[in-house]
């Protein structure tokens, strides 16, 4: 059931049992009552830089929550199953009765390290042989493939790794993540569900149309593109945004990249630009890309991205089968998509609540980057300008 109280919304559902509780930034903890009686084994909390910048934030949370991980991150925007908010706090309390939480963190002082903080983070949960794990990571100077791609390296392909990398609102200067040492602004945190109940279903799609020709990826090294067809990739990109280039890297979030293999075949990922740099004419992404491939220019309406966001959905249905109902399902969509369909935006959530049911508690946060599998697969990727769907189930 859902109901209001004050200002906050709190809701009730299974997992086996899961809270929610919607906060502004007057907070008190006593709102957070009925969660901590849930004696939750997880919390998720999602929110915007002024909560997780208030010095007493991570000391409040761990009072109401004396047994639970908490884990989670700041936001370009909250998601609830009644739509999408800016700057509030959105906590979600999980309870299981045989599934075990395992939390791990890692620092990524630097780009270039993030492959190893995903090893480490995959290390420490690797004992536990996780059936899922959730990640969520800082969402600048970080390269997102890299870390899961450390984090495959230590658990295998078999177990879907899907989550998202922390969002600014737009203002691309500074992310926090949550985990159980704290609020840090150079970490990723990876939660391992391990047990026979668990059951977890996946999706992930955009909805993005490309235009343009294909240009050639001559130089880039990981996820910073320094020369497309030659050239160098910020004065290529450049002509195309014609207008909106003087307000870069913020308006790269509307025209992202598709990517294409070296016979110009789609591979399924988007990149999203989160850096530019002038004086060496580069452009930073939130994931790898191939280098001897091909990058396409998109663009997006709001029918085309409510429409993602339901292919996303249902594929979550589908993986999740006949554990379908009830649980909990974690939403991690772009920022790019958020500011392509402005007050429309809480479409492509209504959709996916649609699709899923009314018996479903949805949360989640706009994103500078999306984590998930492939839709029928296993194998994970980073993904841009996707909506992505986590259902979370105990059986």
């Amino acid at each position: 059931m859902l109901g209001s109280q004050g200002n906050y919304l709190w809701g009730e559902w299974i997992v086996k049992s899961a809270q929610q509780v919607l906060v502004d930034v007057h907070w008190q903890a006593d709102e957070l009552a009925e969660l901590s009686a849930l004696q939750p084994a997880l919390v998720l909390v999602f929110g915007s830089m002024a909560f997780f910048e208030e010095a007493s934030f991570m000391q409040r949370l761990q009072h109401c929550f004396p047994g639970a991980a908490l884990v989670g991150c700041t936001t370009a925007g909250e998601i609830t199953a009644d739509g999408v908010l800016d700057d509030h706090c959105v906590v979600t309390a999980l309870h299981f009765d045989g599934v075990t939480v395992q939390v791990a963190q890692s620092a990524v002082g630097a780009m270039e390290h993030s492959r190893e903080a995903g090893v480490n983070l995959g290390s420490t949960l690797h004992p536990y042989h996780p059936q899922a794990v959730l990640l969520f990571g800082k969402g600048l100077a970080i390269n997102g493939s890299g870390v899961i791609e450390g984090l495959m390296q230590s658990l295998g392909n078999d177990v879907p790794i899907t989550g998202g990398l922390a969002g600014d609102g737009g203002n691309f200067k500074r992310t926090l993540v949550l985990s159980p040492e704290g609020v840090s602004d150079d970490r990723v945190v990876a939660v391992g569900l391990s047990g026979e109940g668990v059951r977890v279903g996946h999706g992930s799609f955009g909805g993005w149309s490309p235009f343009g020709p294909p240009r050639k990826v001559t130089r880039s090294e990981g996820n910073v593109l320094f020369e497309l067809d030659g050239e160098p990739a910020l004065n290529v990109y450049k002509k195309y945004l014609d207008v909106y280039a003087k307000d870069l890297p913020a308006s790269g979030l509307l025209f992202p990249f598709e990517m294409l293999n070296a016979d110009h075949e789609q591979v399924g990922l988007i990149r999203t630009i989160l850096g530019v740099d002038e004086a060496q004419g580069s452009l930073v992404l939130a994931g790898d890309i191939d280098g001897d491939g091909y990058l396409r220019l998109m663009h997006a309406n709001t029918n085309g991205l409510v429409g993602g966001a339901e292919q996303a959905a249902i594929a979550t249905r589908e993986r999740a089968g006949a554990h379908s109902q009830g649980g909990v399902a974690i939403l991690v969509s772009c920022v790019g998509r958020k500011l392509v369909m402005g007050d429309q935006v809480d479409e492509e959530v209504e959709v996916v609540a649609s699709v899923l049911g009314d018996d479903v508690l949805l949360t989640g946060f706009y994103s500078y980057g999306e984590i998930s599998p492939f839709s029928s697969t296993t194998d994970c990727k980073l993904h841009n300008q996707t909506m992505t769907v986590t259902f979370i189930h105990e059986v």
